[in-house]
């Protein structure tokens, strides 16, 4: 779904750019290479995982797929997703949009090892779309605190929570 006609689109119709809390899901795509799918937004050009705004009657797991679809054109099935961490500090996880409009996102990050399709970024909202053995310089900071959460992750076996 485009963000014109979105729940959220709706919501800002009402409201304008104040700032707004929303549920939402990240997905670390990681390959047989051990190397993560990061994309460029074309909001920022920064390097990011795939990630978005849960819609009415979503759950974190069908927000995650669908958003994976969306912007990247892989499919991958909920049960594959993997929960690791949640991310909602205001001072990590609070967004500003070029067009002023503010989120505070609260975000469950998943893991993904199993999808099917073709990396098809999508034209209206990525730039770029890549696997990564190491993240670029020019990385999204709420990026680089999911990839530490997912290293703890990794390391503990324990959900991270930031």
């Amino acid at each position: 779904m485009t963000y014109e006609g979105s729940y959220l689109w709706d919501i800002r119709r009402q409201l304008g750019s104040r700032p707004l809390l929303m549920p939402g899901a990240q997905v670390l795509v990681v390959d047989d290479a051990e190397r993560v799918l990061l994309q460029r937004s074309r909001d920022s050009g920064l390097w990011e995982l795939p990630a978005g705004a849960a819609e009415p009657g979503d759950s974190f797991r069908s927000a995650a797929a669908r958003e994976l679809l969306e912007e990247t054109g892989l499919v991958v099935a909920e049960a594959d997703l993997v929960p690791f961490a949640s991310l909602s500090e205001a001072d990590v996880h609070t967004l500003t949009y070029p067009n002023g409009d503010v989120l505070h996102c609260f975000a469950l990050c998943f893991e993904a090892r199993r999808w099917t399709g073709d990396l098809r970024p999508a034209a209206d909202e990525v730039l770029d779309a890549a696997f990564f053995d190491q993240p670029p310089a020019d990385l999204h900071p709420p990026t680089r605190v999911v990839l530490e959460l997912y290293a703890a992750f990794r390391a503990s076996g324990v959900f991270q929570a930031r």
